[in-house]
């Protein structure tokens, strides 16, 4: 892991402003880029890429290895000649708020009128490009392409309603289908194929300019995805195909009912007969779209919450043992023993995560909204270790604005007295604390760099609707904000040129008298 100071920005590439209705990985992309650094940030941290599902969650995708088709540039297919402006349909409006369900029908209509053009008027050189990818993820594209036709055939619906061959994934009905969807599979193959080249672009682009990505992987994977589909040995389901056991968290800080996730729980036994080849794959897939991996519910590897499926809510649920350091060694083994992994450690965490999280030298995460209860508090950054990464606040927070106009007025009070500041200098207090702090990276949603009230909340955990559409506004981001982050993290020590130096001392010996 990173082992200078550094600080970088938390933003989705949906929020980016522009684009057709929601943000992507156009010029909009490169120019935040450049914005980091020119404010002398080193890292940008964005939200899982997959193709999104279930309440346009990007934790609630239909692939842990595919990318989301919704982020590909159109721009650049016009470019290359395989899409024109005349051929769209209307376009979303560019709102501060994504309108997902016109986004989709546009963005997927906008994809198909593209892959015609690529069929007719593609260079050999961008047709032998999709081969070289077709051949090189088979492994997972094959599925992912053939689940994502048959969704289609079947309006949308879950895999598990799917005629009981397919759904059972019999040998004669998957080539069958492969014969009857052969264009449609294709086409959701050129949807991956560009994402991922126009995401690789982007991030060398970032790696040139000394700017870390910091990817997320979210522990569950979604029920209706081509991971369960294709894997069901790996997972607790019926003999229909249905999860007999769910993700959840008990009760806590943001809900009191807990969450119920939903998601199908793992067969570690399965998994670690496999010796985990599934999630090496996966983490391996992940290095190569980031530079650093943010595990979501890390404490789910050492004990997650199990739920009976059809319970109403996460309450009635129990802790059941997760793999542990078996999985992590395997990981290790395969990826190198440094892991680039943030463990995103919050929620109720016992001894057992701790030591989890310590074996593999991962840092932890502390967020400052947690920290106004008192001077003991570990999340406030003066008792910060500097294994740890700091935030003022995650994408599941509120803004924190809005965390102030909702607190106690024993937090504001004790927040105004430790940051030394007024209400109206909250945000910019609470970002220059967690710069400042002894935690050895420290990111910040844009949101509180911006000090955006509760209009800008990115998700409400246990919401199912509503979420994931807060969009930036053009020029938002300008060069005076640019100037006054740079001087921040130049000041406390996260620029290459401030690094810490040792206390000069000599190896003379001296003579000390008694007084």
């Amino acid at each position: 892991m990173q082992t200078s100071r550094v600080s970088g920005i938390l933003l989705h590439p949906s929020s980016l402003p522009n684009g057709h209705g929601i943000g992507d990985l156009g010029p909009e992309a490169y120019a935040f880029v450049d914005w980091l650094k020119n404010a002398n940030q080193r890292m940008w941290q964005v939200l899982p890429l997959g193709p999104t599902g279930y309440g346009d969650s990007p934790y609630q995708s239909f692939s842990a290895f595919a990318g989301n088709p919704l982020l590909v540039d159109l721009n650049d297919l016009m470019e290359r000649g395989w899409l024109s402006p005349g051929q769209l349909p209307d376009a979303p409006a560019n709102n501060q708020t994504i309108d997902y369900g016109h986004v989709v029908w546009f963005k997927r209509e906008a994809l198909k009128l593209a892959y015609a053009g690529f069929n007719a008027q593609g260079t050999q050189d961008d047709r032998d490009a999709f081969k070289r990818f077709c051949a090189q993820e088979a492994k997972w594209l094959n599925d992912y392409a053939l689940f994502q036709a048959l969704k289609d055939a079947h309006g949308g619906a879950c895999w598990s309603d799917w005629e009981p061959a397919l759904a059972a994934r019999e040998s004669s009905a998957l080539k069958k289908a492969y014969k009857v969807h052969t264009e449609s599979v294709d086409f959701w193959k050129f949807t991956q194929w560009n994402f991922f080249r126009q995401w690789q672009s982007l991030h060398a682009y970032a790696t040139d300019r000394d700017i870390a990505i910091v990817g997320d992987v979210p522990i569950f994977v979604a029920y209706d995805s081509v991971d369960v589909w294709a894997n069901p040995e790996l997972f607790h389901l019926d003999e229909t195909g249905h999860p007999t056991v769910v993700a959840g968290v008990p009760p806590d800080y943001f809900s009191e009912t807990g969450q119920l996730w939903g998601n199908p729980l793992y067969r570690w036994d399965v998994l670690a007969k496999k010796r985990y080849t599934w999630w090496i794959a996966r983490m391996k897939q992940a290095l190569q779209l980031y530079d650093v991996v943010r595990l979501d519910h890390f404490r789910g590897f050492a004990a997650y919450w199990e739920v009976r499926a059809g319970e109403p809510t996460a309450v009635d649920g129990r802790w059941v043992r997760g793999p542990g350091d078996k999985l992590f060694k395997a990981l290790s083994k395969a990826l190198g023993a440094d892991l680039p992994i943030i463990a995103e450690d919050l929620g109720l965490i016992t001894p057992d995560v701790e030591a989890l999280r310590d074996d593999f030298n991962l840092p932890g995460m502390k967020i400052l909204q947690f920290a106004f209860g008192g001077p003991g508090n570990a999340y406030l950054p003066h008792n910060y270790p500097a294994n740890s990464v700091a935030y003022t606040g995650t994408h599941d927070n509120d803004t924190v604005r809005g965390w102030f106009n909702s607190a106690t007025q024993e937090e504001k009070d004790f927040a105004l007295r430790y940051l030394a500041t007024d209400e109206a200098g909250f945000p910019g207090a609470m970002v220059r604390s967690v710069i400042a702090s002894t935690a050895r990276i420290a990111l910040i949603p844009v949101q509180d760099l911006l000090g955006l009230g509760s209009e800008a909340r990115m998700n409400t955990p246990s919401l199912a609707s509503g979420n994931w559409t807060w969009r930036l506004a053009p020029g938002q981001l300008g060069g005076e904000l640019a100037h006054w982050l740079g001087d921040l993290t130049y000041v406390f020590g996260r620029t290459p040129e401030a690094e810490v130096l040792e206390v000069p001392h000599s190896d003379e010996e001296i003579v000390i008298h008694e007084a």
